[in-house]
């Protein structure tokens, strides 16, 4: 993708109106300053997930620490209608390309899932949070996905929303085929609303047991990515870029 503008684009938690100031933190201004090697009255793009995202100046740049001005609107905030991912959580480096990539694509919410088979047994809630943030400046949405706190597969089903429907990466072949099931979900045939979510096992695949259990879940939908045999974060992003396709906002 082109882009159209190039000065650099940050998320930050504070309040953003026009004629303000704001102070970075320091990884932010060291970032602007060393890696970036911008200096004062240079621009920088700034958005917090609530108003938009907005042009700034910085007015005073140390090595830990930066303040900056902001001037105009560059875009007004939008709603976005992204699906939810939760994943069983495999090794770092391929959970880390799972958040940053599903943040890419558009999922607007992250749950880490722990299944019988899940071979990582800890998760870093606040690491998966920066590497979103991380996405989210540089793909150029306006919010970062909510990162939700890990849960048992049992925890997680008990707290999903029934009107939203849950469509399970079933790498058994038993799956109904993703690309008709997201048509169905477009065209709301029989009623049924467009919001989703998508549930991808672990490697090696979710017990028969916990199949079972899903299929007989009335808000579950069983699909299928095809013949081939994806790794567990291919899954993932593979049923993404399929809601992307037919679904989303690119």
């Amino acid at each position: 993708m082109t882009k159209t503008n190039t000065s650099p684009r940050l998320f930050v938690d504070d309040a953003l109106k026009a004629e303000s100031a704001l102070v970075l933190d320091p990884a932010q201004a060291h970032y602007l300053g060393h890696v970036m090697r911008l200096r004062v009255g240079d621009a920088v793009r700034l958005f917090n997930g609530r108003d938009g995202e907005w042009t700034a100046a910085i007015e005073k740049l140390k090595k830990s620490s930066c303040l900056m001005t902001i001037n105009g609107l560059l875009q007004p905030q939008e709603a976005e209608s992204g699906p939810w991912l939760a994943f069983a959580p495999v090794k770092k480096t391929q959970t880390g390309l799972i958040v940053e990539k599903a943040t890419e694509l558009g999922v607007t919410r992250l749950s880490p899932v722990f299944t019988a088979r899940t071979n990582s047994g800890r998760v870093n809630p606040d690491r998966m949070r920066a590497r979103a943030i991380e996405a989210s400046e540089q793909c150029g949405r306006l919010t970062v996905p909510e990162i939700a706190a890990p849960e048992t597969l049992q925890g997680f089903l008990d707290q999903w929303p029934v009107a939203r429907r849950l469509l399970v990466l079933d790498e058994t072949g038993a799956g109904q085929p993703i690309a008709q099931v997201l048509e169905d979900l477009r065209g709301g045939n029989g009623g049924i609303s467009p919001e989703c979510g998508f549930l991808s096992g672990p490697e090696g695949g979710f017990e028969t047991s916990e199949l079972e259990s899903l299929r007989n879940l009335d808000f579950v939908t069983g699909v299928g990515l095809g013949r081939r045999i994806l790794r567990a974060e291919t899954a993932a992003l593979s049923a993404l870029a399929c809601w992307q396709a037919i679904l989303g906002d690119v």
